[in-house]
């Protein structure tokens, strides 16, 4: 899920980095499906979700790991994150593991991503069992190196507890 509100940011080209990144390690067969706040953030604000608003909350509902990133706006996430994700109800993310990733325009937002993003996906009940993913602006060229060492760290706790998942609903 990209929650910056520019289409094809940068913010959208680290996750899918870091998607590659995590499915690469996890071997995993599952579909990717890339939820780009950008392209639905019209039909936010209305009582009545139009269609494609609906199957974004299906899919960020279903997944079973779930990268959300957002560039730092003002230190933190965007509000555009924030809006999408105040429309889901309460547990909605209760069966996802969850990655926070933040694109950094400065170091003093580090830990932006440990202290905004991480409580904002708990409290709707995601799991977040790894340290968040960043990658400075100023690096961005480099962004594949520090996501596939990000995902050399988090995959084998993910893959673990996907594994711990199936066998107890089985």
């Amino acid at each position: 899920m990209v929650g910056n509100p520019r289409p094809r940011s940068r913010t959208r080209a680290v996750a899918v980095l870091a998607a590659e990144a995590l499915t690469g390690r996890l071997g995993s067969a599952a579909g990717r499906e890339i939820v780009d706040l950008s392209a639905l953030a019209a039909g936010l604000g209305s009582a009545a979700a139009p269609a494609a608003l609906q199957a974004a909350e299906r899919t960020v509902q279903d997944a079973d790991v779930l990268v959300v990133a957002s560039p730092t706006y003002k230190g933190t996430y965007t509000g555009l994150l924030k809006t999408f994700l105040d429309r889901l109800p309460g547990g909605a993310l209760a069966s996802a593991v969850a990655l926070p990733l933040m694109v950094l325009g400065d170091a003093r937002h580090a830990l932006a991503v440990e202290v905004h993003l991480r409580p904002l996906l708990t409290e709707l009940g995601a799991f977040v069992p790894t340290p968040g993913a960043v990658v400075p602006e100023n690096r961005i060229e480099q962004a594949g190196e520090l996501l596939d060492a990000w995902a050399a760290q988090v995959a084998p706790q993910v893959a673990g507890l996907l594994a711990a998942r199936t066998a107890l609903t089985s």
